[in-house]
């Protein structure tokens, strides 16, 4: 057997179930740091509710002195049309499921079942459709020509916050290189951005959902800063390593976008503090006809291929609650 041509089509309910559900929940969310809302009604619409601070009243008679009702927000996110195929050389396709299923140990490699190729294609395509929905959340701009132009993301939308100087409500502020070049400046860093922070976005570190989401020049310079520290727990640290990074408890995200920033506009050093569910992602298979995840086998070309259709886009709820720094160029 060198090639693999059994056709394989998600729809409905497999394809919540086996195939985005799990990649947009539990430790794979985790990884991405920000809000998922899954097959919400399209369009997607928030709401931010706005109530009074202090309703505590004397207890005095009878009536009503509440006021007026609590004021109610709506942040609409903008979802688009997605589209993602991949194509692979029927024998480095054949190789690389394979690869999959011999690196684990539960599997008999000579009773090989539909199920085992199944989860192995499927997974392969999974983490390419996972990393395409991160790398465009953050870089994404639809007005682009090619590359993560499918819907507009954080960066875009950061970018405009920071031109909008009249914005007294809006923390940001740039740097330069020399001003981020020792370790210690990555403290200096954390400690402005939490400083120019609106005072809300600080009263809710006690909720544990603040994050300092940076590029990883930003991460190697806070770990280098750790490293210097005259503690075993540094030098422990040092040789094996941090599974991750915190600032005064609150953690500290690489964004992992280096690749990506290197070819792009977007400024090649950032770094913000936002509470994770001011950033949102959504992401829709139930409202869009058509909504499929199909693999097949061309044997005129002598090709596999996978094709995913859905709907994403991302957006940023409240702009006056975060705190926004970047590198200029």
């Amino acid at each position: 057997m060198s090639f693999l041509e059994n056709p394989k089509q998600y729809t409905g309910q497999e394809l919540e179930t086996i195939f985005f559900r799990p990649m947009l929940s539990g430790p794979s969310a985790q990884e991405l740091g920000v809000r998922i809302l899954y097959n919400m009604p399209v369009p997607t619409t928030v709401q931010l509710w706005d109530g009074r601070r202090d309703i505590l009243q004397k207890y005095t008679a009878a009536g009503w002195s509440g006021g007026e009702t609590a004021h109610r927000y709506q942040k609409t996110i903008q979802l688009s049309r997605v589209k993602a195929e991949l194509g692979f050389s029927a024998a480095d396709y054949f190789a690389q499921v394979y690869e999959l299923i011999a690196a684990r140990a539960d599997v008999n490699m000579e009773d090989l079942t539909g199920t085992e190729l199944e989860q192995a294609e499927t997974t392969l395509f999974k983490q390419a459709v996972a990393e395409g929905i991160r790398a465009t959340m953050w870089m994404g701009d639809s007005a682009g020509e090619a590359g993560l132009n499918t819907f507009d993301g954080f960066l875009k939308a950061l970018t405009a916050f920071a031109a909008s100087e009249e914005e007294e409500d809006i923390h940001t502020f740039s740097y330069t290189s020399s001003e981020l070049a020792a370790p210690e400046d990555a403290v200096e860093l954390f400690d402005r951005l939490w400083n120019e922070a609106d005072s809300r976005l600080q009263d809710l570190k006690a909720e544990g959902q603040l994050a300092f989401f940076a590029t990883s020049d930003i991460c190697h310079l806070y770990e280098k800063y750790l490293d210097s520290k005259g503690a075993d727990a540094s030098y422990i640290d040092t040789v094996n390593g941090r599974r991750t990074l915190a600032y005064h408890g609150i953690p500290v995200v690489d964004v992992r976008l280096g690749a990506y920033l290197a070819d792009s506009t977007y400024p090649k050093s950032f770094c913000l503090l936002t509470d994770r569910r001011n950033l949102v992602l959504a992401v829709n298979t139930a409202d869009f006809p058509g909504t499929e995840i199909r693999m097949w086998y061309n044997p005129d070309l002598m090709e596999n291929r996978q094709r995913a259709t859905f709907m994403a886009g991302c957006d940023i709820l409240d702009e006056t609650m975060l705190s926004y720094a970047w590198q200029q160029a």
